[in-house]
């Protein structure tokens, strides 16, 4: 997610683009957020350094550092990102990484909560890519015992790869069926699969 262009984790990590800011853990301070932070570049002081000298930051004290990682506690002005939390009812989940003005975080939630969280950021008009997404809730199997069986055997042999490593007769003779009955059920696994990954996209 793009940080806006106020705060001043994205202007210090615009400036050193290669280098990776990682936000361990943080808790709103009055007015201000008490952090602790870590930095990862190939001169992780001149990051640190310029982090210390922001005016947006005070109280800086470095923990540790060594030739490609520094870690260091500060306050710091900006709650924008708990108050985005708390309006989302979820809590933080640290770490936090930022890189060239851009936010990437895990979020475990329900299905609920989930898709309360993805209303909340298209209602604020923030742009957001979703990386991954991994379900737990096993009550309903996506696929049939049938389906998983053949996209497993499918994905495992490289029929989906680019080239195909195996042919469809090649398939359905590992599965002891015919052509046209290994096709319509990979083809049916793979739908409800394709189905399921643009439903929890939107």
């Amino acid at each position: 997610m793009p940080l806006s262009e106020e705060i001043w984790v994205t202007e210090v990590s615009m400036s050193f683009p290669e280098a990776t800011l990682r936000l361990l853990t943080g808790v709103p301070k009055g007015d201000r957020a008490l952090e602790l932070g870590e930095v990862r570049a190939d001169n992780p002081e001149q990051v640190t350094d310029a982090i210390r000298e922001h005016p947006d930051v005070s109280k800086y004290d470095q923990l540790y550092v060594d030739e490609h990682r520094a870690i260091g506690q500060y306050e710091a002005d900006e709650k924008s990102l708990y108050e985005f939390l708390w309006e989302s009812s979820l809590p933080p989940e640290f770490p936090i990484i930022i890189e060239n003005g851009k936010m990437e975080f895990d979020l475990t939630a329900s299905q609920e909560q989930f898709e309360a969280f993805g209303s909340l950021l298209n209602e604020t008009d923030r742009d957001y890519e979703l990386l991954t997404l991994a379900h737990t809730d096993k009550q309903d199997s996506l696929l049939t015992d049938r389906q998983r069986e053949y996209v497993t055997v499918a994905y495992r042999r490289g029929y989906f790869e680019v080239p195909r490593e195996c042919t469809l007769a090649e398939l359905a003779d590992a599965l002891g069926v015919d052509k046209s009955s290994a096709s319509e059920t990979i083809r049916r696994g793979a739908m409800r699969i394709i189905g399921q990954f643009i439903i929890s996209s939107e």
